[in-house]
């Protein structure tokens, strides 16, 4: 009985294996035309971007190198510039409805090595012959490791797809994985501000690493709002829901405090430094935040996850070695600086230079203006010192002491 049973067990399972066989490349298929839609968006964002940050410089530099009194904003030039910016963010923002937060992040390294470009032919920034293959080389193998590791990121990339609805946001914001990588968040960030205002610590790496822990909110906001925008379009309201507009709130108040933590950084490091390390560690941030709250690598398999990570790796190695040798900019002392005159001590307090007042045409790099005291009050005057004469045949000082009062 058993023996006669068995086919006709493999006869009622044999439709269902089908079944299953038949939809999970279809699956496949829609996750992988999710992925490469999503990471379309976001390198054409990125080249957008770089395309307009360089048309604003070029703005700036054609100005300065010309006798036109206009303003920048009242060229066409720096208009285009803001309008592909625009037009390129936008497109940044629309990828993350579309493609997982973890593939999207790392492909901000198209932006450095579109910039690079570029730096070299748009610009036409000048080199030496004997320059060249110290600097440039470098550069073009870290154009090709970034764009190797860009091909791996695409191609191994997380597939999970889920619809940004309220529902599962809030699902995902009260998971307890979540709330637990939010509370070691908080805390590393609270350390961090405490010893950078306290206790001075202006290195870089602490001022990048609470960029990238302010970043790593921001992409998580606005994958949610992009989400649930892209969702309310397609027919399924969702702009109802009190987390789309928490969400929205947070996304612009981390992205404010972001770019303020970044203006701090570029007046005290270079540009190349800052997008160096920056990005390494806003990725490395983003990666994880999206790891926790959207679970992107859940059902992932040990090759994937391995191929994706030595994609970031890759790119990580080109970003920096197309950053490393970028000139460093000299910055414009107006000024005389005093440790720059022969003889003089280096009276710099922390890196900034003693510089004179505008204000005071008497009290060269004093505090404060003296040329509204009156003659008695000005800095050489000598100390007085009282004597009292015991006897009338002491003789008198070799100077006459002036006693002055507060009123006058």
């Amino acid at each position: 009985m058993e023996g006669g049973n068995s086919p006709n067990l493999q006869l009622q399972q044999l439709p269902l294996a089908t079944a299953a066989v038949s939809v999970q490349p279809h699956t496949d298929s829609f996750s992988y035309k999710e992925n490469l839609i999503g990471a379309l968006l976001a390198i054409f964002g990125h080249l957008v971007i770089s395309i307009a940050l360089n048309l604003q410089k070029y703005s700036h530099i054609r100005l300065a190198g010309s006798k036109d009194p206009r303003a920048y904003f009242r060229t066409k030039t720096w208009w285009c510039g803001l309008f592909l910016l625009v037009l390129g963010e936008l497109g940044v923002f629309s990828s993350y409805a579309f493609a997982p937060l973890s593939l999207i992040v790392p492909l901000s390294a198209v932006s450095v090595i579109a910039s690079a470009i570029i730096g070299i032919i748009f610009i036409k920034e000048k080199w030496k012959p004997k320059d060249f293959l110290r600097r440039y080389v470098l550069s073009f193998v870290g154009c090709g490791l970034a764009i190797v590791g860009t091909y791996l990121l695409i191609t191994f990339g997380p597939n999970s797809h889920e619809k940004m609805t309220g529902e599962n946001i809030t699902r995902h914001l009260v998971s307890w994985p979540f709330l637990l990588y939010m509370l070691v968040e908080i805390i590393i960030f609270c350390l961090l501000l405490y010893f950078y205002k306290e206790k001075n610590a202006n290195y870089i790496v602490v001022i990048l690493l609470l960029v990238a822990l302010l970043g790593s909110m921001t992409v998580v906001t606005v994958k949610a709002v992009a989400g649930m925008i892209v969702v309310s379009i397609q027919g399924n309201l969702q702009l109802d829901y009190p987390i789309f507009y928490i969400m929205l709130v947070c996304m612009i108040a981390t992205a404010i405090f972001q770019a303020t933590f970044l203006a701090q950084a570029s007046q005290l490091y270079d540009s190349s430094q800052i997008a160096s390390i920056g990005y390494i560690l806003s990725t490395t941030v983003a990666i994880t935040a999206g790891a926790t709250f959207y679970l992107d690598f859940t059902g992932e398999d040990v090759l994937h996850i391995c191929m994706f990570a030595l994609g970031c790796l890759i790119a990580f190695l080109g970003v920096f070695l197309i950053t490393r040798n970028r000139k460093k900019s000299v910055p414009f002392e107006p000024y005389i600086s005093m440790d720059a005159m022969p003889g003089m001590q280096n009276m710099h307090d922390k890196g900034i230079a003693v510089q004179p007042d505008l204000k005071a045409s008497f009290s060269y790099g004093a505090l404060e203006n003296n040329d509204s005291m009156p003659e008695i009050y000005t800095p050489a005057t000598l100390p007085i010192v009282q004597e009292q004469h015991g006897s009338k045949g002491v003789s008198a000082p070799p100077y006459r002491v002036l006693e002055h009062s507060k009123k006058e």
